[in-house]
């Protein structure tokens, strides 16, 4: 099947892409510009903004689903800067669905996030966990989700929401997230900051088990009319503490680190992904914390 990687160019959109190619599909990669380079396994790329609707509805036409990941990440910058994440997140989701209507695409896999779930005191949050969105990032993809699933209930589509947890290892780009600074920290090149022991606990999923998600949501999505969301998640409780000691004895450095005042957030953010392993056939089978930690130093290293 021809299918539509928006983000293409990204972190995971890479990753979408070559599991796509490597199950049998034809992946097209969206990008923004022509500078974005070479997307390993596509079989095409085309170049579109989400603000766009000409270049969209070029950029759809012909393909049998969409992987929707292009948009705004970052969920510190939504809370003082909120309007680009509407406008990114949840606009450009609603320009993609009315290209897709006026091109006839009846399938779409949608990228969505396992922090509209908030804060929840119940451990492991599943898909009747309540929304809680603590930040607007959150809020922009949970209006998104809504979009998405209006049109899905009006006939036009079919669609697949993936609210993932937090994707790690391999070539990640975002210097920010925990695991990158502790291997930095380990390398020598910074001292690893830790808000209170260092006990909080969360999911990390690998890359590659994020990508073959997609896949699973493409292949299994249902009949316009119907939308199925998923938590997409390992299952399993990660602390920082963890983290750090899984580096330590990957590398085989210590990591300088320095403990200070604990932050107002969760102590546990684990998803149950339980569902998606029943109806989608899909399972995290790389996201173990010594692999995922080893392919991260592996690609650093690589640099």
């Amino acid at each position: 099947m021809k299918v539509l990687v928006t983000g293409a160019a990204g972190y995971l959109g890479r990753a979408v892409v070559q599991a796509l190619r490597a199950a049998g599909h034809e992946p097209i990669a969206m990008v923004r510009d022509v500078g974005s380079g070479e997307i390993p396994g596509a079989a095409q790329i085309r170049v579109a903004e989400l603000s766009d609707p000409v270049a969209l509805r070029d950029a759809v036409s012909g393909v049998g689903a969409v992987c929707h990941l292009a948009g705004l990440g970052r969920a510190r910058e939504s809370v003082d800067d909120p309007l680009p994440f509407f406008r990114v997140n949840t606009g450009g989701t609603v320009a993609l669905l009315e290209a897709m209507a006026r091109e006839g695409v009846p399938r779409i896999v949608f990228a969505s996030t396992g922090a509209i779930y908030g804060s929840p005191q119940r451990q492991p949050m599943d898909e009747g966990t309540p929304d809680a969105p603590p930040h607007s990032y959150a809020s922009s993809k949970l209006a998104a989700e809504f979009a998405v699933e209006a049109q899905a209930r009006a006939g036009a589509i079919g669609a697949v929401v993936v609210r993932l947890m937090n994707v790690a290892g391999g070539a990640d780009p975002e210097t920010t997230r925990l695991i990158p600074r502790v291997l930095a920290a380990s390398a020598g090149e910074s001292v690893l900051h830790i808000n209170g022991d260092g006990t909080a606990v969360r999911d990390y999923l690998h890359v590659r088990d994020a990508a073959a998600a997609f896949v699973a949501g493409v292949e299994q999505c249902p009949a316009p009319g119907v939308s199925v969301r998923y938590i997409i998640g390992s299952g399993c409780g990660t602390s920082i503490l963890d983290v750090v000691a899984a580096v330590e004895r990957v590398t085989g450095r210590p990591v300088r680190r320095v403990h200070g005042p604990a932050a107002p957030e969760p102590a546990r953010l684990i998803g149950d992904p339980g569902k998606a392993l029943v109806e989608l056939g899909w399972a995290p089978a790389h996201s173990g914390l010594n692999e995922i930690v080893s392919d991260t130093w592996r690609a650093v290293s690589a640099d």
